[in-house]
């Protein structure tokens, strides 16, 4: 009788190695299964939520419009221009401040996910009648 002699480390190795991509494609499909999961509703926008695209013009210490009407969980994409000088547009229940330098445009987007009036103005102190710019911003509830 021969006496049994213990695997060879390549072959030990190569099983090793077998199991260790099962492992990772077992990973692989746990995670492609988190991933196609439904996200809860409360963080999905509403079915009705829609872009809407907003230029805004800032000049001679004004908005053009001064009320920008949307419904809750739109996605809103504003376009501002200073005309004139360096304006911003804030509003501070979204945490938004965002500046447009003279003859500049700027352009950011935010989802309106609060219900409620909010007033946008332009926070620069590059001229009096700056502190006057003011907008408001109503968000109407679904």
């Amino acid at each position: 009788m021969r006496p049994e002699t213990p695997a060879s480390p390549v072959a030990s190795g190569s099983r090793s190695v077998v199991r260790g991509r099962w492992l990772t494609l077992g990973g692989l499909a746990l995670l492609a299964a988190l991933l196609s999961t439904t996200v809860p509703a409360a963080l999905r926008p509403s079915q009705d939520a829609r872009r809407r695209d907003v230029a805004v013009t800032a000049r001679r210490y004004a908005f053009v419009p001064t009320r920008l009407e949307v419904q809750q969980d739109d996605l809103i994409k504003i376009t501002l221009t200073a005309e004139d000088i360096a304006h911003s547009f804030t509003i501070d229940a979204y945490r938004i401040a965002k500046r447009a330098g003279s003859g500049q445009t700027v352009t950011f987007e935010f989802r309106a996910d609060r219900a409620g009036t909010f007033e946008y103005y332009c926070n620069l102190a590059i001229d009096d009648g700056c502190r006057a710019m003011k907008g408001e911003l109503v968000v109407h509830s679904r």
